[in-house]
């Protein structure tokens, strides 16, 4: 029953998360737009907004629609979690639907149709207004989901069950920061590849020039920053947290078996949870120690100081941790090579670098997903860490045949609307912008010389 109940709930969530990426991602690159087009009056910077604003509402779309079922499922499959925590984590996701959501469809609006009504100022201020809404929306979701990686402002009622004792370190919980930092640059990450992606086909096909120049460029200088800030100091920072709220998911990330100082960085390697072992490791010897602690000779608590039942699901966690970490590492190089292109004059002409660009674009959807799995993995077994175990979260009177039946309508139904979603997406992709509407805008073109006598 509660492996059903989860495997539905990972599979509706994941799903969802594809158009949250891409949201956050393109609202800070509809906002940037909208400001060289302000700052320059090049018209090509207003239609590349535009652009990425029409796939960005197909995703917003797409988001709702799959974003509702996970609702349903917190009170049908999950009763026993809501009934126990939702007084407290339940604080926070009413004010990314009221607040969040509503900003974020309501500039929406004003930038896709206002044109021509409000004025260029109101629609770049309504650029803006995306992306904060977007950004928003994330802070929300992440700060309900820290409440159950670490719960506080909180006191026990006389029932066992917390009650909520302050509702502004539930909102600003110390461990949503730099989860929030890490979520946000891996989706503005995945966003800079969308835009340097797209960028690159239509370079490749020869097609839509200039805006494929403004996207490939954009798209490579924010891979450069956000996959740097993926490392430092966000990745960093969040995984200090990691290591002094719940050690024993950073034991299970990086497959420490052992208490020791010293502790080594697992590079490579594959876990045998069974003999407690890393076989065939690559280690870097007290890197993990000093990542983690500071100093490269302090103790990291491994997998053996803990009760079996207690430990997360070993080869999962540290696959996903791994899988993403090295994405993170191939990211950090294309970016690198796209910077060193761009200085050089030769990032449009060199059409190798292009292709690897644009057949770059699942990938950091990929370790995105992956950073989530390690996330919500390695809090197991438990719903609310330290209060409430998964098991006890779960809904009594909810049958597994009808879990399954029910995941099965969702498999349906989600692979209708992602390729619904191919499907629209694509269309605006391959009808892309005219090259007479991407023209500098004319109070930025010279005055024709007057003719000579």
């Amino acid at each position: 029953m509660v492996f059903a109940d989860r495997i539905q709930f990972a599979f509706t969530v994941m799903f969802h998360y594809l158009f949250p990426i891409i949201t956050m991602g393109l609202g800070f690159f509809i906002a940037v737009f909208s400001t060289l087009h302000v700052v320059t009056g090049e018209e090509g910077y207003h239609q590349a907004a535009e652009f990425w604003a029409r796939i960005f509402a197909i995703s917003f779309a797409a988001g709702v629609v799959t974003g509702i079922p996970l609702e349903f499922e917190f009170g049908a499959n999950w009763s026993q979690f809501s009934a126990f925590g939702g007084g407290l984590f339940g604080q926070v996701l009413p004010l990314e639907g009221v607040y969040a959501f509503f900003l974020e469809s309501g500039f929406l609006g004003l930038f896709l149709f206002g044109r021509g009504r409000i004025g260029r100022i109101g629609q770049w201020l309504a650029g803006l207004g995306v992306a904060a809404g977007s950004l928003l929306s994330g802070y929300f979701i992440t700060a309900a989901d820290a409440w159950m990686q670490h719960p506080v402002g909180y006191r026990l009622g006389p029932n066992g069950q917390p009650v909520l004792a302050s509702f502004w370190q539930v909102v600003f919980n110390p461990y949503a920061g730099w989860m929030y930092a890490h979520v946000i640059s891996g989706a503005l990450l995945a966003g800079s590849f969308i835009v340097g992606s797209i960028g690159a086909f239509y370079l490749l096909a020869g097609r839509c020039q200039h805006l494929g120049r403004d996207c490939v460029r954009a798209g490579v200088i924010g891979a450069v920053v956000f996959s740097l800030l993926q490392i430092f100091p966000t990745g960093d920072i969040a995984g200090r947290d990691v290591a002094r709220y719940q050690p024993i998911k950073l034991a299970t990330m990086e497959g420490q078996f052992k208490t020791e100082p010293e502790a080594p960085l697992a590079i490579l390697g594959m876990p045998d949870a069974r003999q407690g072992r890393l076989l065939d490791p690559v280690r870097a010897p007290g890197l993990l120690s000093f990542l983690a602690y500071g100093s490269f000779s302090a103790p990291v608590r491994g997998l053996d100081s803990y009760p079996r039942d207690l430990w997360p699901p070993v080869n999962l966690t540290y696959y996903a941790y791994h899988i993403m970490v090295g994405l993170g590492t191939v990211f950090i190089a294309i970016a690198l090579l796209g910077g060193l292109l761009l200085y050089l004059g030769r990032l449009e002409r060199s059409r190798w670098y292009l292709w690897i660009l644009m057949l770059a674009l699942p990938f950091p959807f990929i370790a995105n997903e992956a950073g989530w799995v390690v996330t919500e993995m390695g809090r197991q077994p438990w719903l609310v860490y330290g209060l409430l175990r998964t098991a006890a979260g779960i809904s009594p009177n909810v049958s597994t045949g009808e879990v399954i039946f029910t995941t099965l309508g969702f498999a349906g139904l989600y692979l209708l609307l992602g390729l619904l979603f191919l499907l629209l997406a694509g269309k605006v992709i391959h009808r892309g912008i005219a090259e007479e509407e991407a023209a500098p805008h004319p109070a930025a073109m010279p005055s024709p010389e007057p003719p000579r006598a």
